[in-house]
């Protein structure tokens, strides 16, 4: 067998070797991620039951952006989705405020225009207010609504 042949299944076997290496890591370190809830960034709703899903499309409440209501319809229409209206407010009493006010404003525009909105409301750098529309919609939980029904069935009738 010459030098060459022999490098050359070395070669990509040291390849094949670093890529499962790589993706064992990846899992590994996702699976770490699921048992050590502390090194994540917990960004949760105040609701366990509401939790926020995967925005489809934010609008930011800027001076120069179109009227919510116009934004709202050109978004795609679905009843599993809600409009979820979160303001920012600082350190003074005026801030709040205006964030009340301009989230309730934004959430009644939403009404009118047939979207139930949330209003969520917190402390931060003052900025123009974001409304998302996401699935996240608790009243159309889909399999969730099964969980109750499903801890109070037989042990032998559960499903697996």
């Amino acid at each position: 067998m010459s030098a060459r042949t022999a490098a050359s299944w070395q070669t990509s076997l040291a390849d094949l070797s670093l890529i499962l290496f790589m993706i064992a890591a990846a899992a590994i370190n996702r699976q770490q991620g699921h048992l050590r809830p502390e090194r994540q960034v917990q960004a949760r709703s105040a609701s366990p039951s509401s939790p926020e899903g995967t925005p489809l499309a934010i609008y930011i409440a800027a001076p120069d952006a179109p009227p919510l209501a116009r934004w709202l319809a050109e978004q795609a229409r679905d009843p599993r989705q809600r409009v979820t209206v979160t303001a920012l407010y600082g350190p003074a009493d005026q801030d709040l405020e205006r964030a009340l006010s301009e989230a309730g404003l934004l959430a009644a525009e939403a009404g009118r225009a047939g979207h139930r909105a949330r209003i969520v409301v917190e402390p931060g750098i003052p900025a123009p207010a974001r409304v998302v529309l996401a699935f996240d919609d608790p009243d159309e939980g889909l399999a969730r609504s099964l969980l109750p029904q499903a801890r109070n069935l037989p042990e032998g009738t559960r499903s697996r």
